[in-house]
């Protein structure tokens, strides 16, 4: 368990760590390549307890490091994982993940977990919402990070809770288009669609609302 900086959550757990994704702006492994540690998938068992040694409730991100849902994650690792979920009740677990269609096999998921995808242009968000129509969670939300294209939300979408929205970081990022956070803001709000402005964005007014 380590404290972050990332604004929505106040540690990230990696009981898995690793991705074969190979998304080109990963911080993840940019950060590993960067230690010298690999980035293959692998299962830290040492690790699983680590939430129940944190007292105060929290706000948990797992798998900062990983790609939970990624399909080359055993399902015993995820059993695993939302075992400890289930056994530390006074902490909220926010996972996230760019493969949603892994996500329903986990119903129904446990009260304390935040069910999320990474959505970074109009087509995943499309992809991630059909999906979270068959996801029985209490939160499911959209990580519009890095924000890459277009994306519109509507009054229609009665399985999305809560809405990120951040941008690319590190040597070569590009800044999203202004346009493009202007129409997300506008439309999460004539939904009432709670959104969250990340730092990184660099956005004049801040704006950081969390799930009802």
């Amino acid at each position: 368990m380590n404290r972050t900086k990332i604004e929505w959550c106040d540690y990230t757990w990696n009981p898995v760590t690793g991705c074969l994704h190979g998304c080109s702006y990963c911080y993840a492994r940019r950060l590993s390549e960067r230690f010298g540690r690999s980035f293959l998938p692998t299962f830290h068992e040492d690790r699983l307890g680590d939430p129940a040694k944190v007292e105060k409730p929290s706000r948990i991100f797992v798998c900062s490091m990983a790609d939970l849902f990624g399909k080359w994650v055993p399902g015993e690792w995820i059993q695993a994982i939302l075992s400890e979920v289930h056994l530390n009740p006074q902490h909220t677990f926010l996972f996230l993940t760019k493969n949603p269609e892994g996500l329903p096999e986990f119903n129904p998921w446990p009260e304390n977990a935040w069910v999320g995808a990474t959505a970074t242009d109009n087509t995943a968000k499309e992809k991630a919402l059909f999906q979270f129509s068959f996801i029985e969670a209490k939160v499911k939300f959209l990580s519009c990070e890095p924000l890459l294209g277009p994306i519109w939300i509507n009054r229609r979408y009665r399985h999305l809770n809560w809405v990120i929205v951040g941008a690319m970081t590190g040597p070569q990022a590009v800044k999203p288009e202004a346009p493009w956070v202007e129409d997300l803001i506008r439309d999460c709000q004539a939904a009432e669609t709670p959104v969250f402005l990340k730092d990184n964005l660099g956005w004049a007014e801040k704006i950081q609302e969390w799930p009802r």
